[in-house]
């Protein structure tokens, strides 16, 4: 299986290829600091354009806006107080005040080279991680697909956060949505309202932009920022003059990778956890303590190290399971699913050219950080919080029109992605998480098609759902994902009332 992980080595290096990473890192960066875009939104609107292209490239672009925009929401949140992306208001804490003092500069280099080691350490981690466990799950059956399509599931909808009913609510949406079309084995049509253009179904990409994309552009528009960077809080130097700077740094990135690689792979966990958890760690391990939310250095490595350790490593149960860690991951499988790769074990076993490429992908994505943005952020990427937010918002929804208009040149997908939209600005406002939607309809037509298998092997005996010993596992995990968190809260509050007394 390594082997294979060598061998894909030589095409990432093809012209194409390695092209499409800087580009994306560079493009990452810029939609990272802007505030209300994200690594989400961009991929979003970048799948539908991936069409024509080599899987890996396609895969390149994608792994290089994650990286660069995990790093990208890091400029607002030092220089304006403002977190470019979610997984950034960590970076606030510290950032910010040393730029008050003119260190922006130097916060912005300290974030870069911790970003940029936290994603090295998360793509190691997913190179060696990810192939044994697709190894593992090359010998699940269809009722053990099935079940682990229902872990997923209730892995998003329990362990999200918020409410699980609203959760619930989400998945049912997407599941619903996946039945959409003709039936796959009889060939009848579901849900299509005599609508020829949905007998192929809903593609993944539609949804995808429409609930993604569109609502944060429409709450951008809402309210447009006004505040600029001035000069005085830049304090630019070269990287190489900052580096001997963080030299006792080196615990802290250490911690902070392994925080971000175990929060990744957790489902609905994300960057936000890992950096709020590195950054208490990094406090409660530092001899000055007190120094922390006043400008401290080591602050801002805290969090940058943990919210990048967090991207490759939520791609291991994404790639092996079909189950991603956090809404990027689940919006990157929809690219896998637009070029043909069913995520899943025989991804590995099918494609292993191109999955263990994405990987190296994502390496090199991180290393480009230090290069691009240590050298252009603080100089050109800053100086875009300065452009007026309406003429943003308006070329993103341009761009999505005519991204969503090519997959098939029909008006009907446009009308059908700004329903999406409406739908995923409203879950939005109501806080109805969306990842729940997007594997929903990743994973249900996935669980049906091996439900159907397995009771079609079994005869139609329910029983082969749970002979085997894997399934009544994944059965079990599936029971304590979904009792767990309620069980905790109750035992939480039993402790808090018998405190009070």
């Amino acid at each position: 299986m390594y082997s294979d992980l060598l061998n894909a080595l030589p095409e990432v290096f093809g012209l194409a290829n390695f092209l499409a990473v800087i580009i994306g890192v560079i493009a990452g960066i810029v939609v990272g600091a802007m505030p209300g875009l994200s690594a989400t939104m961009a991929i979003s609107v970048l799948v539908p354009f991936t069409f024509g292209l080599e899987p890996l490239v396609a895969l390149g672009l994608m792994a290089g806006i994650y990286n660069g925009a995990m790093y990208g929401g890091a400029i607002p949140a030092v220089l304006l107080r403002i977190p470019g992306t979610p997984a950034a208001v960590a970076t606030t804490f510290d950032g910010y005040p040393m730029a008050q003092r003119g260190e922006g500069g130097f916060a912005l280099q300290v974030a870069v080279v911790s970003s940029s080691i936290g994603g090295i350490a998360s793509a190691f981690a997913l190179m060696l991680l990810a192939p044994p466990l697709s190894k593992v799950t090359l010998l699940f059956g269809p009722a053990e697909v099935f079940w682990v399509a229902v872990f997923g599931l209730a892995s998003i909808i329990f362990l999200l956060g918020g409410s699980p009913v609203k959760g619930l609510i989400s998945a049912c949406f997407g599941v619903f949505v996946s039945v959409i079309g003709s039936d796959p084995i009889f060939g009848s049509d579901r849900f299509t309202f005599n609508q020829l253009e949905l007998l192929d179904g809903i593609s993944i990409v539609i949804l995808l932009v429409g609930l993604y994309a569109l609502p944060p552009v429409i709450d951008l528009l809402e309210t447009p920022l006004k505040t600029g960077v001035s000069e005085d809080k830049l304090g630019t130097e070269p990287i190489w003059k900052a580096l001997p700077r963080m030299k006792g740094f080196w615990k802290t990135w250490i911690r902070g990778s392994l925080i971000g690689i175990w929060i990744g792979i957790l489902p609905g966990a994300g960057g936000s956890m890992a950096a709020f958890m590195s950054y208490n760690e990094a406090r409660r391990a530092s001899k000055h303590p007190e120094r922390w939310g006043e400008g401290e250095p080591e602050g801002v490595a805290a969090a940058e190290t943990a919210n990048n350790a967090d991207t490759a490593s939520a791609l291991i149960p994404a790639l092996t399971l079909g189950i991603p860690g956090t809404a990027v991951a689940a919006v990157m499988l929809g690219g896998l699913l637009v070029h043909g790769l069913q995520p899943g074990p025989m991804l590995f076993r099918d494609n292993p050219d191109v999955v263990f490429g994405f990987m190296w992908q994502f390496l090199f994505g991180a290393i480009l950080l230090v290069l691009l943005g240590g050298s252009l952020a603080t100089n050109s990427f800053a100086r875009l919080l300065n452009l007026p937010r309406p003429l943003l918002g308006s070329i993103i929804i341009v761009l999505m029109l005519i991204g969503v208009y090519s997959i098939h040149g029909r008006m009907f997908d446009v009308y059908l992605m700004l329903g999406f939209g409406a739908v995923g600005w409203v879950m939005d406002k109501l806080k109805f998480p969306l990842p729940p939607v997007v594997l929903g309809l990743i994973l249900g037509a996935f669980a049906e098609e091996n439900l159907r298998l397995a009771l079609r092997i079994g005869r139609g005996d329910w029983g082969v759902l749970f002979r085997n010993t894997t399934s009544l596992v994944l059965v079990a995990l599936t029971i304590a994902v979904i009792v767990g968190p309620g069980l905790k809260k109750r035992i939480l509050d039993a402790r808090k009332a018998r405190t009070a007394d």
